[in-house]
């Protein structure tokens, strides 16, 4: 088999040959990863080949900047890892790809089959704890499988709602030679592009009064955006997207109003709760948005098309559950809307909803002379431009950024979402950056989310990667402190927190950082962090009491939280 770009010719002749092999086929460039004495095999073939290997300083980074790169680019992000505890090091990032349907390849290496079941050095049984949270997960135990197996784990891993599949070899077999090179292509049936229910929701689009389009994740994933905004500039009907979908559609566009659930803007839950139809397109109805299930969108039908069936009526009974691809499924309904005039309908839902956002409007710009969040976010965008790539951490900070920063460029704002992982950001930014070196890259953390990978400040030393980091401080795990105030009577449990001098630390890891306070001048601190070479950390001191608002506890309607907070 020869490789054209690189001109060698390659013929495996050991597991951990095949497998390198397997991963150049698929146009792998980079892996996120961290050697140990049962992957050792596969780490001694690496050098031999044109992969690009990122020593990361945790097996949990590792599956973090994977996860990263997945979905900055919409490729199969890869991590490695040894047996024991580097294999249990990735099921936190295993579990947040597949909450979030992320494509990931995690190759794990594992005891020989002889020790296998005897309780050896490092032996844990990979593939059965992470059954529950991949979308599948291979043993390999002949070597003549291991090159089909890895090329099957990437189809898994990017055909249908994307996953991280998990792939765990035994050392022996990484030793052995195999004789197998072939390929055998799974055969998964095309998500259909054309159904009577794409024909009755382009119906139900039509006769609607007060329409919304809810996207999620599915649209970035499916590279919908254009189909998104079509279909929103043809029917004029308003936007609004799930915490993943943000991003999918230019937040300065006329039509879109914001993102709803329990720390949204109220203007947009209650759009939802005053909706006659509900347009949801790759997305899951996560509890964070519907709150108490049978209370969502109470006056709504409800358009629900998602290319996994199975989320289809799970929390949400559709009027019209459609299995498809969002992109595909899009430009159906297009097709059905051809003698629309553009931008004519629903002229005054839309009128009525600008009027509700108003209040909204006219608070953001008065907290706009105050230091905080807001001004933070503001600077960050003004000094780096629109090619801006943001990556968020799991927080008070995560919802600011969220309802504050604008986003015009598609698929720019990458957060944990489903799993809801601290520690996140920081080594996720490694994967962005990696994969779009040119673009500015950004974190946004808080001061205890920060702290859980922070020995990946040396990682981004070593390869000189161009990360900005602006730290949320405010001294307490702050989410859960913020619970604590409304509903447990201020006892702060084991919520205020400490960290280090982060100027000390940037300064210990060869990097540059400065501190900021109440009175300093927040843009020139950002425009300083933005000319700086390479990673620079600012460390922003806020409010220790800031909230997050609206808090729409799991369980309440966005009427009853209107009544109970005048939000």
């Amino acid at each position: 088999m020869e490789n054209t770009a690189f001109n060698i010719e390659y013929k495996p002749r050991t597991g951990s040959e095949a497998i390198c092999e397997a991963l150049l086929d698929e146009g792998v460039e980079y892996l996120f990863g961290y050697p140990g004495g049962a992957i050792m095999p596969f780490y001694d073939a690496l050098p031999d080949y044109p992969l690009r290997h990122i020593l990361t300083r945790h097996e949990q980074a590792a599956a973090h900047a994977a996860d990263g790169y997945a979905r900055a680019t919409g490729r199969v992000g890869v991590c490695v890892a040894t047996s024991g505890p580097g294999a249990t090091n990735l099921v936190t990032g295993l579990a947040t790809a597949q909450m979030d349907s992320v494509p990931l390849v995690a190759i794990t290496g594992q005891v020989g089959r002889p020790a296998m079941g005897k309780d050896s050095f490092q032996e844990t049984n990979v593939m059965g704890m992470t059954l529950p949270f991949t979308k599948h997960s291979f043993l390999v135990e002949d070597p003549d499988e291991l090159y089909p197996t890895m090329r099957r784990a990437f189809e898994i891993a990017r055909s249908g709602r994307p996953g991280p599949v998990l792939v765990d070899v035994p050392k022996d077999v990484q030793f052995a030679a195999t004789s197998d090179n072939g390929y055998r292509r799974l055969r998964e049936a095309a998500p259909p592009v054309e159904s009577p229910g794409l024909e009755r929701a382009a119906m139900l689009l039509r006769s609607a009064k007060r329409p919304l389009i809810l996207a999620g994740h599915g649209v970035t994933l499916g590279g919908a955006e254009m189909e998104l905004r079509l279909l929103a500039e043809r029917t004029g009907i308003p936007v609004v997207t799930t915490l993943l979908g943000i991003s999918a559609f230019p937040d300065d566009h006329p039509l879109y109003l914001g993102w709803p659930g329990m720390h949204g803007q109220a203007s947009v839950n209650r759009a939802i709760d005053r909706s006659d139809l509900l347009f949801a397109v790759g997305m899951r109805f996560d509890d964070r948005i519907t709150g108490a299930a049978h209370k969502f969108a109470p006056n709504a039908k409800v358009i629900h098309i998602d290319v996994d069936p199975s989320e289809l009526g799970k929390v949400i009974k559709p009027t019209i559950g459609i299995a498809a691809d969002a992109k595909a499924a899009m430009r159906s309904i297009l097709g059905h809307l051809d003698d629309i005039p553009e931008g004519e309908g629903c002229e005054q839902w839309r009128k009525e909803l600008a009027k509700s956002q108003e209040p909204e409007r006219h608070r953001q710009e008065a907290a706009r002379d105050e230091y905080g969040p807001i001004q933070v976010m503001d600077a960050i965008k003004a000094a780096a431009g629109p090619d801006l790539r943001l990556v968020t951490d799991v927080g008070q900070h995560q919802m600011w950024a969220a309802q504050f920063f604008k986003f015009t460029k598609p698929n720019s704002h990458i957060t944990s979402g489903g799993l809801g992982t601290m520690g996140f950001a920081l080594p996720a930014a490694m994967g962005v950056a990696f994969a779009y070196p040119e673009d500015p890259v950004w974190v946004v953390a808080g001061d205890g989310g920060f702290q859980m990978n922070i020995q990946e400040l040396a990682t981004i030393r070593d390869f000189g990667l161009n990360i900005k980091v602006a730290i949320l401080n405010n001294g307490y795990l702050g989410m859960v402190r913020q619970w604590q105030q409304f509903f447990h009577n201020r006892r702060y449990s084991e919520t205020p927190i400490t960290g280090p001098d982060y100027e000390q630390l940037t300064a210990a890891y060869g990097l540059a950082g400065r501190t900021v306070r109440e009175g300093d001048d927040v843009e020139a601190a950002v425009r300083w962090a933005q000319e700086q070479e390479g990673c620079t950390i600012l460390d922003f001191h806020i409010d220790p009491e800031a909230n997050v608002y609206p808090m729409i506890p799991s369980g309440m309607s966005v009427n009853e939280m209107i009544e109970e907070d005048g939000a």
